[in-house]
């Protein structure tokens, strides 16, 4: 039995995968692969044609926006505590903000902050 790298958690060796060095359970390894990209200019596209738009946002995608609308530009590390998210969590739903340009990161100085789109 080896130990996920990432969390800790037991894995049979057939279950194993391995990526950058590591050694991942299966969660860990999709949470690596499967991460939205901010940077996609096919989802951009993709959200563009179907229409969605704030119709179909989760509750702390409603959030995030709520607070970069009263508050922004606002920098990930306040994002994380007003929110009580960790960095994994807020670039996952930043990313569907993105692709439907409700949402954007800038730099305020040399911080990088984040901010409605328009």
């Amino acid at each position: 039995m080896l130990r996920c790298d990432a969390c800790g958690a037991t894995v049979n060796r057939d279950e194993q995968y391995e990526h950058a060095g590591q050694t991942l359970c299966e969660d860990c390894y999709l949470d690596r692969m499967a991460t939205p990209k901010v940077c996609d200019p096919w989802a951009v596209y993709s959200a563009k044609k179907t229409g969605e738009g704030q119709g179909g946002l989760t509750e702390l995608q409603e959030k995030i926006l709520k607070l970069l609308k009263e508050r922004g530009p606002v920098p990930l590390e306040e994002i994380e505590a007003e929110l009580g998210i960790d960095e994994s969590e807020f670039r996952a739903n930043f990313a569907t903000l993105r692709h439907l340009e409700l949402a954007k990161a800038t730099k305020v100085g040399d911080k990088v902050c984040y901010t409605l789109f328009s």
